[in-house]
């Protein structure tokens, strides 16, 4: 069950963000093994120049269009991540939603303590999941 936050400049309309955050959706289910019926995303659209992402050495010029990824899941090895990396920055290009150039993602590790669904118990602990 990833917790995916998507951070973007105020660049898109509303259905090119659907059809951002369904893309992303696509590659949890496929490549990250996320259950079938979750979907846990937040998307945050700021004003432009909101986002700060400078070069750090690797020669690449973003625009405004950047867009910031971050899931938050445990478990998945290195090979699993650069296999997500790669299929989001084709299939966000592919659909002209965002240059790869534009493209940072981020994966956060977490364990089953560090969720709470609601009703204030952790139900990965208790059981309920």
């Amino acid at each position: 069950m990833p917790l995916v936050r998507i951070t973007q400049h105020n660049v898109r309309t509303a259905t090119q963000t659907t059809q951002l955050t369904d893309i992303v959706q696509d590659v949890m289910l496929e490549l990250f093994d996320a259950p079938p019926g979750d979907r846990y995303q937040i998307v945050e659209t700021l004003p432009a120049g909101s986002i700060i992402a400078e070069d750090t050495g690797l020669g690449i010029e973003r625009s405004d269009g950047v867009v910031i990824i971050q899931i938050t899941q445990q478990g998945r090895d290195a090979q699993q991540k650069q296999r997500i990396y790669a299929a989001l920055a084709e299939r966000l290009a592919a659909a002209d939603l965002v240059r790869p150039q534009d493209l940072i993602i981020s994966v956060v590790e977490n364990r089953l303590e560090d969720w709470s669904f609601g009703m204030g118990r952790a139900q990965f602990l208790t059981g309920e999941l």
